[in-house]
């Protein structure tokens, strides 16, 4: 019987926290997030959870809260990444967040790399334990679709990863998540591996127009700054056959808005004058953007309006060589779409995606279907545990439909 501490309570760690109650090998789920009311609500949903109040900026409050539990799940915003895994460590226990770490000393991108490769990794490893990153839907499964690619090539020239975002509300609602991390990431110069080095590019550089199965029009993709490139950039040879470009594009509304702010100045950081005031751009467009809907009311509310779309995508391109021939390794990631997902979990269907994707990586620490040891991210695991993952996953409707297509070299 495993015994876990979800640190955030919001639509992930809260999926996390009812999946695990689900699960009989798990004894009890300690819920914590600095909003006292939130854990309330969550915990008297769950038969085996109990709440607690922390300041994740202290890590002796988390460690105080996680002595014996086999597993820290962090689900709170990235800021605290280090604060939580340095807790894991001092109680000796294993972790898993959903995005890479941030840091007030350096890149995320650098952050990410030293932590799979530096003292972070050397220290879990001393102790015998796991720190597994990126486990959400992108990075997440995505990663997971990515390996699993590789069993159909022998070796591998590049990887290309499509995300569509085409579900729209009635109502003026650019996104389905947090407006503030939206748009930080969408202004970060976003990063490719090309030929076997990392590179990085203009924001909303490199458009290209991408036809989807199941979706009438082709949609216009733009480079986009996401994890994948980097982890994946860094194990290219261990675990996807020598590639040597890796790219990560993004379409939908929400970009289409942010590229025309974008280029007006209305996300810049730097303050102007305007009438005697000073103002940031980005602080500004960021305060009359409508939030992403939260509760089940808002998100029923939304819905009932009726929606304009409800579509979306998520496609994996694996070009490489088997026996000799150039092949394409087709791949979509199948999901719920919006309507769909609330009705079986009071969720939309990006929340539902991702965080039923990293409960997913939780529910193998609780099968003891993790083995590795160090700082380990979601792209490293083997054909065997892509296995296990997605046979999880196809009970949740979350599946796989690969392809793979001979092409002219």
């Amino acid at each position: 019987m495993k015994k876990i501490l979800v640190l955030g309570t919001g639509a992930q760690g809260s999926t996390v926290a009812q999946r695990m109650d689900e699960d009989p090998n798990v004894s009890e789920i300690i819920c914590a997030d600095y909003d006292e009311k939130a854990v309330e609500e969550l915990v008297k949903i769950l038969e085996k959870g109990k709440g607690v109040r922390v300041d994740a900026n202290k890590t002796e409050e988390i460690v105080n809260i996680a002595k014996g539990v086999d597993l820290i799940v962090n689900a709170l915003p990235i800021q605290f990444g280090l604060n939580v895994m340095e807790a894991a460590l001092q109680v000796k226990t294993n972790y898993q967040d959903f995005a890479a770490s941030e840091s007030d000393s350096c890149h995320w991108s650098d952050l990410l790399k030293d932590l799979l490769t530096g003292s972070m990794n050397d220290r879990f490893k001393e102790i015998g334990k796991t720190a597994l990153t990126c486990t959400g839907s992108a990075p997440g499964i995505i990663c997971v679709a990515a390996r699993n690619a590789m069993r159909y090539l022998d070796s591998c020239d590049s990887i290309g990863m499509y995300v569509y975002e085409g579900v729209k509300a009635k109502r003026f609602l650019p996104f389905w998540w947090s407006p503030e991390v939206a748009y930080k990431d969408m202004i970060e110069e976003p990063f490719c591996f090309t030929g076997g080095k990392l590179e990085q590019n203009e924001p909303f550089s490199l458009p290209i127009t991408k036809k989807f199965k199941g979706i009438d029009e082709p949609i216009r993709m733009v480079e986009h700054s996401h994890e994948e490139p980097v982890q994946m950039g860094i194990h290219s040879e261990e675990f996807f056959l020598g590639a040597k470009d890796i790219f990560f594009k993004y379409g939908g509304s929400g970009v289409e808005i942010a590229e025309l702010l974008y280029k007006m100045g209305m996300l810049s950081k730097e303050p102007i004058q305007i009438n005697g005031s000073e103002i940031v751009p980005f602080d500004l467009t960021l305060a009359l953007t409508p939030p992403a809907p939260k509760y089940e009311s808002e998100i029923r509310e939304i819905l009932d309006e009726g929606l304009e779309s409800d579509t979306g995508a998520m496609l994996i391109e694996a070009i490489g060589m088997k026996d000799g021939k150039k092949i394409m390794v087709e791949t979509y990631v199948n999901s719920l779409g919006c309507a769909e997902a609330f009705e079986r979990s009071k969720l939309t269907g990006e929340t539902y995606l991702t965080g039923q994707c990293g409960a997913l990586f939780t529910k193998m620490f609780i099968d003891d279907q993790i083995f590795q040891t160090g700082v380990v991210s979601s792209d490293m695991l083997t054909l065997k545990q892509v296995d296990y993952y997605l046979d999880m996953a196809s009970r949740l409707d979350i599946t796989l439909d690969v392809e793979t297509k001979e092409i002219s070299q």
